[in-house]
Order: C-alpha cells, then structure tokens, then sequence
C-alpha cells in the first residue's frame, strides 16, 4: 500500500477501475473525493473506502458540464489540497450489432473527451500555482488504432491518450506530474455489455494494482495486459487493407441511450 497520496479525486468511482482504486487508495490519513452518475454504486464504494479509514465525500456529478467540474474540483482543492486526480470517467455505447447512433457518438465524446478536460483543467490549475501534484487520463487498448467495432469510443480514448502525452511535457516543468493509462479488457460496466470473447481479461482490483504502481513511478504510459500491448504493436503495423478485410467479422458495439457502459 502506497502512503504516496493523501488526497486523491476520482471520477467514475461508483464501479469498474474507478471503484477499485478508491477501494485501493483508501486508508487512515487518505482523503478521498470520489464521483459516479449512479447514487447506488457510489454508496457501496464510499461505505467500503470509509471503513477502511479515509475521509470520503462522494458526489453525484455530471462530468460533461464545464461549470459544474470546474467548482467541484476546485471545492476540493479547498478541503484538502489534490495530490492526485484521476479523470476516469468514461462510457461506450456497448454492444448489439448496430453500431453506435449519432445521439451516441456525441455522448461518447462529451463524457470521454470533454469531461477529461473539465477534470482535470480546474486541477492542473491549482497544481500549477504550487508547483506540484499529479494528474492521471484513462484511456485505453482501443486508443490506439480505430476499429469499426467502436470508431467513436476508439477516437474519444485516442484523443485522450495523445492529449495526454503532449500535457506531460508541457506540464513537467511546472512541477506537475502527468500519466496515460490504457488498460486492457477490465471488468466493469463497459465490458459487462460486451457480447464477446474478451482477450486477457482482468478483474478491477488486480488492474487498480498495476495502475497505482504506475502512477508511484510516474510512469507517462501505463498500457497493460503486456499481451494486450503486443497485440496492439502488430495492429499498428497492420496495413489499411488487411484492416478492412477483417472489419466485417468484428462484433460492433451498440446499445440503447440509456445503457451505455462506463469504467
């Protein structure tokens, strides 16, 4: 267990890679602010993390709305300085053989991009005048190469896995710190609405691990299964062509507006 951080804010905390880090981090002496679009979920996640000893507010919040995140965050800013924000948060459409609708595609960006940004800009700002602190951007496997199976979730993590690598240099010295994480298949809303083999698939607590230590290392990139990350060095090399032979036997993801899945 990393004493490392003592106070972290956590986006898309009430299941999935959310839930497990806060489970992971939380400790006497750990203030956690924690966040979830299902009041539910984040009651179990903030009961567990308070009985193990930390501080917890946990809010219902919409990560889309600039307004909102930028007071939310700088509110907690204000209760314990941020050592740690993680901008998890995070849908796809799910799966069913249609494909992502336009209503889709614009929620898929809005949470995975927009919301990214109002995480962690409100953050980056106060970590900045202090001249230290750490900020961490899920994205994801499927950053790194646009598949027809998902092209909107695809480009919304690659938007945020790019983003990120150029905010690590820029920010560096200014004292803050900045991680990429991709992971792989890992238990959770999103893969639950999946309806097909998962390669290497990982259960949440065992990624939260991974994920800590690489953010204790400080690590820019932190992409695993490292089977996952050999796949995805043969698919970056593959050819536009061979890409779209294989594109009709790939399952599409869909799902109605009301279920997309989350981290």
């Amino acid at each position: 267990m990393s004493f490392q951080y003592d106070a972290i804010l956590i986006t898309g905390a009430s299941s999935g890679i959310g839930a497990a880090l806060a489970r992971h981090f939380a400790r006497t002496g750990v203030t956690l602010f924690i966040s979830g679009r299902n009041q539910t979920r984040l009651q179990l996640v903030e009961n567990d993390c308070r009985a193990a000893g930390a501080n917890v507010y946990a809010d219902v919040l919409d990560v889309t709305s600039r307004e909102t995140m930028e007071a939310y965050v700088t509110h907690c800013d204000e209760i314990a300085q941020l050592s740690l924000v993680i901008a998890n948060a995070g849908i796809s459409a799910g799966t069913g053989g249609l494909g992502e609708s336009p209503e889709q595609v614009r929620d898929i960006f809005a949470t995975n991009v927009a919301g990214v940004l109002n995480t962690i800009d409100p953050a980056i700002t106060v970590m900045r005048a202090r001249r230290r602190g750490q900020v961490a951007l899920v994205a994801s496997q499927a950053s790194w190469r646009g598949l027809p199976s998902a092209p909107a979730y695809c480009a919304s993590k690659a938007t945020v896995r790019v983003y990120g690598e150029g905010l690590r240099g820029a920010l560096a010295p200014d004292g803050v710190k900045v991680n990429v994480i991709c992971p792989g298949f890992v238990k959770s809303r999103i893969t639950d609405s999946n309806d097909f083999p998962m390669l290497f698939f990982m259960q949440a607590d065992k990624a939260a691990k991974k994920i800590v230590r690489g953010l204790e290392r400080n690590k820019g990139m932190i992409a695993f299964p490292w089977q996952m990350n050999l796949i995805i060095g043969m698919l970056k090399m593959t050819p536009q062509w061979l890409m779209d032979l294989a594109a009709s036997r790939i399952p599409k993801k869909t799902s109605s507006p009301d279920s997309h899945g989350e981290h």
